[in-house]
């Protein structure tokens, strides 16, 4: 139902008029900074006068407005954003979507990724073009992509003790001075191994060119229906990659380890003990990313992986 929404919304608004229109898809702008980085009030100055320019009203994400300092904007916090804000704005890398796109998942608020330094796969408008690119999306101009979420639910004796969304990967692990975790894996009830290794990541798509890749996992493209299981550095090296159905529930049980823990897109984390079990699933909650209406992700994997290029005969 709400993929069938966004699907709605997003074609009618994929005929929206040029960005040389007075119209425009997108009244009211939330921007969202990495507000570690270097410059990025200035940045975020430079996007709000440019949004402003083009008939927009402009908000800042709350966090981002008390850590910037920034006091000459209005402020909205993020959970506040369904219904209030038409489109967020997120000036960092990939690392910075990822946060506010957990906490968007369900809210049918699309978002827009300007990198402000190397390109990133969700992030995918170098700072350097945004006064070219971003007109048009405001006006149009754009492609949309939904993403899926993992649900992740930790069970302590059967009983919950923590869960979590993900937007690239649920990852059970060992610290770094604990030696291998043995954990076991159920898929749909049904009992898929027991493992020696470093840890198991579950992955959605879209993590699957994050860590799952650095760990020998498939990039799987954002439109693939699936579910990514990675185990880290295995035993076994029968041990591999499975990309799993949208609808299968994985549940891992940590058999034995120390100093185990459990992380969410490695931005949030739980410590697990012998017998807790990591229960995940695909969430029912999806975001939506704009890209420029050039946008490809073979050209992404291109730049992002230095895969060799030749001449197009097309």
């Amino acid at each position: 139902m709400v993929e069938g929404i966004l699907c709605l919304w997003f074609n009618r608004h994929m005929l929206s008029p040029s960005p040389n229109s007075s119209k425009k898809a997108f009244s009211r702008v939330a921007l969202v900074g990495k507000y570690q980085a270097d410059g990025i009030e200035e940045h975020l100055k430079d996007l709000a006068k440019l949004l402003k320019d083009l008939g927009c009203e402009v908000f800042l994400e709350g966090a981002t407005a008390k850590h910037v300092g920034l006091n000459d904007f209005p402020t909205k916090t993020a959970e506040n954003f369904a219904g209030a804000i038409d489109l967020v704005v997120v000036l960092g890398g990939d690392g910075t979507m990822l946060g506010i796109g957990r906490q968007l998942a369900g809210s049918n608020v699309p978002l827009v990724g300007i990198n402000m330094g190397r390109l990133g796969y969700m992030t995918d408008i170098p700072i350097q073009s945004v006064h070219t690119t971003l007109p048009k999306i405001i006006a149009g101009e754009f492609e949309a992509d939904t993403r899926t979420l993992l649900h992740a639910v930790v069970l302590r004796n059967g009983k919950e003790i923590n869960c979590a969304l993900a937007l690239n990967d649920v990852v059970v692990n060992r610290s770094g001075i604990s030696g291998m975790v043995e954990l076991a894996v159920h898929v749909n009830g049904s009992f898929m191994y027991n493992q020696r290794s470093d840890g198991l990541i579950v992955s959605t798509p879209t993590g699957s060119t994050a860590y799952a890749l650095s760990a020998g996992g498939p990039i799987l493209h954002p439109h693939v229906a699936g579910i990514l299981l990675v185990p880290i550095a295995p035993h076994s090296l029968s041990n591999r990659p499975i990309v799993l159905p949208k609808d299968s529930v994985t549940v891992i049980e940590v058999v034995n380890g120390l100093e185990v823990i459990v992380n969410f897109d490695m931005q949030s984390q739980t410590n697990l003990q012998n017998g807790d079990k990591i229960e995940v699933r695909q969430s029912d909650k999806t975001i939506a990313l704009l890209h420029p209406s050039n946008h490809s992700d073979y050209k992404t994997l291109r730049e992002k992986l230095h895969w060799n290029e030749y001449p197009s005969t097309f």
